[in-house]
């Protein structure tokens, strides 16, 4: 054969071939379009999303007091343990009482003796031997005894110091022997339970705030521990210079495990939204001062501006753009322009409680079925 009678074939050859590639690049996964680019895709789920205000407070006790006498004398005894804890009414301090008994004694005696007088005066006034007025001066003189000894009686039974309500005892300042009066401190008390999670808000939350609204906190001093509580306390006063308003929740603490003082970080719920919208926040995408999702149907990858609400651990709302059901891209997304064919894998996640910790599993699987196993993963946030 010659050059020139291959040249011809070689020619003719060509076009039937670049026809053929043209063919095959359209018969695959990606349609006429080109090659589908593999992608992870999440579902959008409803699910209830808390409006929340962010602050950092403190713990507080309820009740608190440092304990001093209402009689003057020495400690003669001390009844209670450091960090002991109390119930209400329990004897705490004993003061030497040995004056005082005395005291009580006599205004015993003398109260005795009132009311033999005022008796005598009755007689005689029924015998006509005694006038009015001394009938009146033996009554004033009867009530005074009884009001001078009930005075004594009291201040001997205030000589035994008592927890004026429950709590733990704290730290104790005196020893036995001391000399005490009502200006010396005895010992602190505390309640323990329930306790105040006190915290500051901004004034601009002012109209948001409202007594029953639940808190949820964790303490750090705590970590992996969350605690709630209910709001009994909008303070009605701004506080200067900072313009905050005081709130305050009451929290159980059975356990004790909350101490006051302790540091906390605390999320004040202001509204709750029982039917949003959310996604994986890593389907989100940042772009030029505004959010997008790339949202996959038939095949197909298109770019959704959404506008982004509440955000929690791993996910986000999504207020528009995106409906329950609609499988949003969470892996490959950096590779997809508008219109472009993918080839999807569903990966499944399921979110945690919106005011705790939440653990999100997600489990994937070739969309639309196969036989491709299922890889776990779980990510705790």
């Amino acid at each position: 054969m010659s050059y020139r009678a291959l040249a011809v074939l070689l020619l003719l050859a060509a076009p039937a071939a670049c026809k053929k590639a043209n063919s095959a690049a359209g018969g695959g996964p990606g349609g006429a379009g080109g090659f589908a680019m593999p992608v992870e895709v999440s579902p959008a789920i409803r699910d209830t999303v808390v409006d929340a205000i962010a602050a950092t407070g403190q713990i507080e006790a309820i009740q608190s007091i440092e304990l001093r006498p209402e009689v003057s004398g020495r400690i003669t005894d001390i009844l209670v343990r450091e960090g002991q804890e109390v119930a209400d009414g329990t004897p705490l301090f004993k003061v030497d009482d040995a004056e005082l008994k005395a005291q009580v004694a006599q205004a015993e005696a003398e109260r005795q003796l009132a009311r033999q007088a005022l008796e005598r005066t009755k007689q005689l006034i029924t015998q006509n031997a005694s006038s009015t007025s001394d009938l009146e001066q033996s009554e004033a003189k009867s009530r005074g005894a009884d009001a001078n000894y009930d005075l004594l009686k009291t201040r001997l039974d205030r000589t035994v110091v008592r927890a004026p309500f429950g709590g733990v005892a704290g730290r104790r300042l005196v020893s036995i022997g001391t000399y005490v009066s009502p200006q010396t401190p005895l010992i602190t008390l505390q309640s323990v339970n329930p306790q105040f999670a006190s915290f500051d808000v901004p004034e601009r939350y002012a109209d948001r705030l409202r007594r029953g609204q639940l808190v949820s906190f964790q303490v750090a001093a705590l970590p992996g521990k969350n605690f709630s509580g209910e709001v009994v306390f909008v303070d009605p006063v701004v506080a200067l210079p900072g313009r905050t308003i005081l709130i305050k929740a009451r929290v159980p603490n059975s356990e004790h495990q909350l101490q006051a003082g302790m540091f906390i970080e605390a999320r004040l719920a202001t509204n709750i939204r029982p039917n949003a919208v959310v996604v994986p926040e890593d389907a989100l995408l940042p772009m030029q001062g505004a959010t997008f999702v790339w949202v996959v149907k038939d095949g197909k990858a298109n770019q959704q501006q959404v506008s982004v609400g509440v955000r929690t651990a791993g996910w986000a709302e999504i207020q528009g753009g995106v409906v329950a059901g609609d499988q949003v891209v969470v892996g490959g997304l950096e590779r997809l322009f508008p219109n472009a064919p993918v080839m999807a894998r569903v990966v499944e996640r399921h979110r945690g409680a919106p005011t705790g910790q939440e653990t999100t599993a997600a489990t994937s699987r070739p969309a639309g079925g196969g036989t491709q196993p299922a890889a776990k993963d779980s990510a705790k946030h």
